[in-house]
């Protein structure tokens, strides 16, 4: 059997495969306040503080649970996730591109890289179908409650893990592989062979960095949101962005289409590379 050809896919999560913010699903309605005050609150509390935004957000989250009595162990972070709703097609999705893959000769890896929290990522229906979550986290006490941040991923830092999908290096805690010079050929999956599909401002030095690298961006946006459409088409002309297409990931649909020719592109250069090697 011929070895089949590395391709990774890393989504952002909140605004890419699930409409908002993950934590206005339930956490936020548990501290009977509305999502937009409590986001205007980690501002207020990021300037206070002079702190990064996602450290910010996790800190409050902590305070206004204890405040509220809100149960903040592992469990019950899964418990929230499994209340996130889903784009249209996302549960389908990832076998339907597998299958494509392979009947290409390409075998696909699916990763999220995202600011939101990984322990609510991993209580979804669709937590099983990623090779890594690369997403915020908490650290928990011997009695299994959350106590202090372990990961904060923010807009920069998002970069660092398509590096790791890049040279296989998945443990976040290790740093010897991300930081070891390794020839292309070594690399597990080459970024031309890498696509990245987020919707937002936050999602741009990963769309950058994929795109400069020879791989491929694809802007997300939720149609009929106001200024949603128009942002995805800045990060195109802008030259950020390989593509636009709505957050549909139904048959048929643009980003199914959208994925697949990239698949195609992906095997043909293949192929095409194994030609150049031949000597006639």
């Amino acid at each position: 059997m011929p070895k089949l050809i590395p391709m990774a896919i890393a989504y952002d999560f909140d605004g890419t495969l699930s409409p908002g913010n993950m934590q206005e699903y339930d956490f936020i309605p548990r501290l009977n306040v509305a999502s937009r005050d409590f986001w205007a609150e980690v501002d207020a509390y990021a300037r206070e503080n002079d702190a990064d935004q996602i450290l910010a957000y996790m800190g409050l989250m902590l305070k206004k649970a204890k405040q509220h009595e809100v149960p903040v162990r592992r469990e019950d972070f899964h418990a929230f996730g499994a209340e996130i709703a889903l784009f249209e097609g996302v549960e389908g999705w990832f076998d339907r591109i597998n299958a494509y893959g392979k009947e290409k000769g390409v075998k696909i890896s699916h990763y999220i890289v995202s600011s939101g929290l990984r322990e609510m990522i991993r209580g979804t229906v669709i937590a099983g179908c990623f090779d890594a979550i690369f997403a915020s986290g908490f650290m928990y006490d011997h009695h299994g409650i959350a106590s202090w941040p372990a990961l904060a991923v923010n807009y920069t830092t998002k970069t660092q893990y398509l590096f790791r999908i890049n040279k296989g290096s998945l443990d976040v805690h290790d740093h010897s592989r991300i930081n070891k010079h390794l020839p292309q050929e070594e690399r597990v999956v080459p970024f031309s062979n890498m696509v990245f599909i987020g919707d937002g401002e936050t999602d741009v030095p990963s769309m950058r960095v994929v795109k400069n690298m020879g791989g491929h961006a694809i802007a997300v946006y939720v149609p009929g949101k106001r200024g949603a459409k128009s942002m995805a088409s800045t990060f195109l002309t802008d030259g950020r962005a390989t593509l636009i297409a709505p957050a549909n990931y139904t048959a048929e649909s643009r980003m199914d289409q959208s994925v697949k020719a990239i698949i195609d592109k992906v095997a043909g250069n293949a192929k095409l590379s194994e030609l150049a090697k031949k000597r006639f």
